[in-house]
């Protein structure tokens, strides 16, 4: 699972990136991208490793892959949508910041504009793969492909050229499982989940009413949207932890914007996280949404999954609230679930299994 990281230059792409994974997006050499691992910023994790002091501490993570600059008036930037093709989600870093000394390759800071260059540039590229794929479809339809089935993909993408060119992105397109067999493995762009990142300056701090005048305008996009300050979080970076917190309450941030951008990013993933704790060992385990205890257990060791008994399940707000796996023992909040249990986001797992 793979976060893709794009946007036009010098909109902080680097600096987020270096925020993110520790790492430089050193594009030297001809790199077409460059990959690092951010860790998910989840303060329930915190909280558990402050109660159990364990010797080693295992946060939840996720791949991000940062992508070179835009460049969409010019048009060389084909390669970087192709390789968007193979990420999860897009993240799409736009500027919202005034900085004499950054210049800004349209002339002038506007990131409404960008968000909807780009959002118009994603459904370009698809609407141009279904127009190649129909004409395909109409020269091999009854020499190389089954006709009935060659009909069934035409209609269907016809009434996806129809949603795109109406400015519709194809994750607002309803899909039946045949649809979704007809189209498997294409390219689609508007299918991806797509994380709006406007770098902002300090000014815009907390002015939810401006990020809702960014991407409110593009109801249909389907975005998700969060306002980061990179200047100031790179700031915050450098901090010690007890300035942090001081820094942090001047400001009148309950919670860095990097934590609640890695956070959102980890659910457009469609991941969740749950937890085993002890003395050796607090750790964060990614499981996709809906995953059943068996399969969770997999993502320990397939035999838990082979040889599934049951789960202990402790809510983590039961854990917080009571203050110990003990406590919670006693108040009769330590449950006993099958192989039919639904994890949740945030449960604190022990396995039972046998093989």
């Amino acid at each position: 699972m793979k976060l893709g990281l794009v946007g036009l230059p010098q909109v902080g792409k680097r600096t987020l990136f270096r925020l993110l994974t520790g790492q430089e997006a050193d594009f030297e050499g001809g790199k077409s991208s460059v990959l690092g691992l951010a860790t998910v910023r989840d303060a329930r994790f915190d909280r558990l490793v402050a109660m159990y002091r364990p010797k080693k501490i295992t946060p939840a993570q996720m791949v991000f892959e940062v992508f070179p600059d835009l460049d969409l008036q010019a048009g060389r930037s084909a390669q970087v949508f192709r390789a968007l093709e193979e990420v999860d989600v897009i993240c799409y870093l736009a500027r919202d910041f005034e900085d004499d000394t950054v210049f800004h390759l349209d002339g002038s800071v506007d990131a409404r504009r960008d968000i909807g260059a780009f959002s118009d540039e994603l459904t370009l590229n698809d609407m141009m793969f279904v127009d190649k794929r129909l004409e395909r479809l109409a020269k091999e339809r009854g020499r190389k492909m089954d006709a009935q089935r060659a009909d069934r993909e035409t209609e269907l993408l016809k009434r996806m050229q129809t949603h795109l060119e109406a400015g519709r992105p194809l994750l607002r397109f309803e899909m039946t499982d045949e649809a979704l067999r007809l189209v498997a493995g294409y390219p689609f762009l508007t299918r991806k989940p797509v994380v709006v990142i406007v770098n902002i300056g300090e000014d815009g701090l907390g002015d939810e009413a401006r990020m809702q005048a960014l991407t409110g305008v593009f109801p249909d996009q389907a975005f998700e949207g969060i306002a980061v300050s990179a200047k100031l979080e790179q700031e915050i970076s450098l901090l010690a932890p007890e300035e942090r917190a001081a820094f942090l309450d001047a400001l009148r941030i309950e919670q860095p914007a990097l934590d609640r951008l890695t956070q959102l990013c980890y659910s457009s993933l469609g991941l969740i996280s749950f937890f085993t704790v002890g003395g050796d060992e607090v750790r964060a385990w990614t499981i996709r949404r809906g995953s059943l205890a068996p399969q969770a257990g997999r993502a320990i060791h397939a035999d838990i999954e082979r040889g599934f008994i049951r789960a202990e399940v402790m809510s983590y707000e039961d854990h917080d609230r009571l203050g110990s796996e003990q406590r919670v023992k006693e108040a009769g909040r330590l449950m006993q679930k099958g192989r039919d249990y639904t994890v949740a986001d945030g449960d604190i797992l022990n396995f039972l299994f046998k093989v």
